[in-house]
């Protein structure tokens, strides 16, 4: 991913290249995998959602879906986004992975609740809440992944 992204930088314009450092351009691969293993995570965290709530209710799958997919992005960045990082076993890990995106979680299910509950498209198509939920966590996260749990 970062020799794509360096090769990528290439075709920058001649003022744009000079900010394209080494740094940067690991920060954005690290970025993009970490956005990709958040997609499957959203694919896992609607199918259950939508699995989940005649039995659950939304908020209740809602929920459910939630500690799943934090568990399987955690594995998923573990073993690719930030591969050999981190110290420490990895039930600790993981914990300290699940509590710093505490932050997160706000913001992801925040936004959930606040549109399955207030936007009545979005109570019939949970998709959308889970995918804006998403977005609204994704900064954070990486943020905290890559300071806290993956340092």
């Amino acid at each position: 991913m970062e020799a794509l992204i360096l090769r990528l930088t290439h075709h920058l314009p001649r003022g744009l290249r000079v900010h394209a450092t080494a740094e940067r351009v690991a920060t954005l691969a690290q970025f993009v995998k970490f956005g990709f293993v958040g997609l499957s995570g959203l694919v896992i965290d609607t199918l259950t959602v939508y699995a989940l709530r005649g039995s659950c209710g939304l908020y209740g799958a809602g929920l459910i879906a939630y500690v799943v997919v934090a568990s399987l992005n955690w594995l998923l960045n573990r073993i690719w986004t930030f591969r050999g990082q981190g110290s420490g076993p990895a039930h600790h890990q993981w914990g300290r992975f699940m509590l710093t995106n505490l932050a997160g979680f706000a913001l992801n299910r925040g936004t959930y609740a606040l549109l399955v509950t207030f936007v009545a498209v979005a109570a019939r198509q949970p998709v959308i809440a889970t995918s804006a939920g998403a977005i609204a966590g994704m900064f954070v996260n990486f943020h905290l992944s890559r300071r806290v749990v993956f340092r």
